[in-house]
């Protein structure tokens, strides 16, 4: 089997990767709603991979590999990776977690990260809302994950949240970040005990934070919730667009603090990930498998975590309903070191149109089945796809 073509196309607003080959099958991969850019850095790679075997997907990555970067620029390498393991599977007639080393378990937990609404203000009154919402959601989620300080209009919308002048940037990076005052802290401790007395012990509560805190705020915050038993606080120093790690000083927030400390959407490749785990830094890692390598890097990043005490709770939310089948397959492997992954929906309703393989209903009990279908499980039905097709893209399909 040789690659014939790899294209490259938006979908809603995702680019979708398509890999050709010469035996009549395709696999696709997807990146983040987040990127429509992406088409000409996955285009790029056109070249290196035609008349390369797909079904060797090691060596097809070796060659590609070294040319990715932190988020955002590792999603091209990385999606074009799902659709080498989509193609893979079709080829040998089985889902890709058979590939993988077959999977550890039936059904994969995931939970709320793209299901959501304007919350209308960022007063613990509307968190509090917010979260009796989410709790509705016939998904059945028993873990929830809300953004507050940096990763919210918070920064915005209270006034004095921090000395400092608030962006109006769509991205959570660098841009936003400075020393927290007394009355932003207290409102974020309001905001989280609103919350718990929402959830209660049923569902767990996670917090997206930033990037932006500085040290001294972020420990502050940590021990302040510490009696809320909160899941994690997510990339508080660095994270999303933030292209560097900062384990040290992550690990000294880790130690002096009960909260567990969670970061790893950003980054790209294990061996980033190699500090961070190795000096037990952070508690919880959160690579996306969009953004990292792809689901084999995400695997070995999940069982290296776990032979140090790490757990492993993958981020996706952007990742579409091509990326969800990525996610269930790969988090099907891992160890018992894993909690959940973040779910992601598709951005249109007609997504699930142009789809097959979904589970129906998706989740239950906050709970996926594992699906059973060759490669990744979730595939595009092209007839129904291309009236979403733009015009330069019209032969995506051919």
């Amino acid at each position: 089997m040789r690659i014939v073509d790899l294209k490259c196309a938006l979908i809603g607003k995702n680019p979708i990767v398509r890999i050709v080959a010469d035996q009549g099958l395709s696999g696709y991969g997807e990146a983040e709603s987040y990127k429509p850019y992406l088409k000409p850095y996955v285009l790029q790679f056109r070249e290196a991979l035609i008349g390369e075997d797909p079904t060797d997907v090691e060596r097809c990555m070796l060659k590609i590999r070294q040319r990715g970067a932190f988020k955002p620029y590792g999603a091209a390498v990385s999606i074009i990776e799902h659709a080498l393991w989509d193609v893979a599977g079709k080829a040998a007639g089985v889902p890709v977690y058979k590939l993988l080393g077959g999977k550890v378990r039936d059904r994969v937990r995931t939970y709320n990260g793209s299901l959501r609404v304007p919350m209308g203000g960022t007063t613990p009154e509307r968190y509090a809302a917010d979260c009796k919402r989410m709790m509705a959601l016939p998904e059945g989620f028993d873990i929830v994950k809300q953004g507050i300080a940096f990763h919210s209009a918070m920064k915005r919308e209270f006034d004095g949240f921090f000395y400092g002048t608030p962006s109006l940037s769509p991205f959570h990076g660098a841009m936003d970040s400075g020393v927290i005052t007394e009355r932003g802290m207290n409102h974020m401790i309001d905001c989280v005990a609103a919350m718990k007395e929402v959830l209660g012990d049923r569902v767990g509560l996670a917090l997206d934070c930033g990037p932006g805190w500085l040290p001294s705020d972020a420990l502050r915050f940590a021990r302040a919730v510490e009696k809320y038993n909160l899941l994690w606080l997510e990339d508080m120093l660095t994270g999303d667009y933030v292209p560097w790690i900062n384990a040290d000083v992550y690990r000294d927030l880790t130690i002096a603090t009960s909260t567990p400390i969670h970061t790893g959407e950003q980054i790209y490749l294990r061996q980033n990930f190699k500090e961070l785990i190795e000096r037990r830094a952070v508690d919880v890692v959160g690579p996306d498998p969009a953004d990292v390598g792809g689901i084999a890097e995400l695997k070995w990043i999940a069982e290296y975590a776990h032979l140090h005490g790490i757990t492993i709770a993958p981020h996706g939310t952007g990742n579409g309903l091509l990326g969800l089948g990525a996610l269930v397959n790969v988090c099907a492997t891992l160890p018992s070191n894993y909690i959940a992954f973040e779910y992601p929906s598709g951005t249109d309703p007609w997504w699930y149109e142009i789809v097959e393989g979904l589970p129906k209903p998706i989740v239950n009990n906050g709970l996926i089945d594992v699906i059973d279908r060759p490669g990744m499980g979730v595939d595009l039905i092209p007839e129904a796809a291309k009236r979403y097709l733009k015009e330069e893209d019209k032969a995506f399909f051919d």
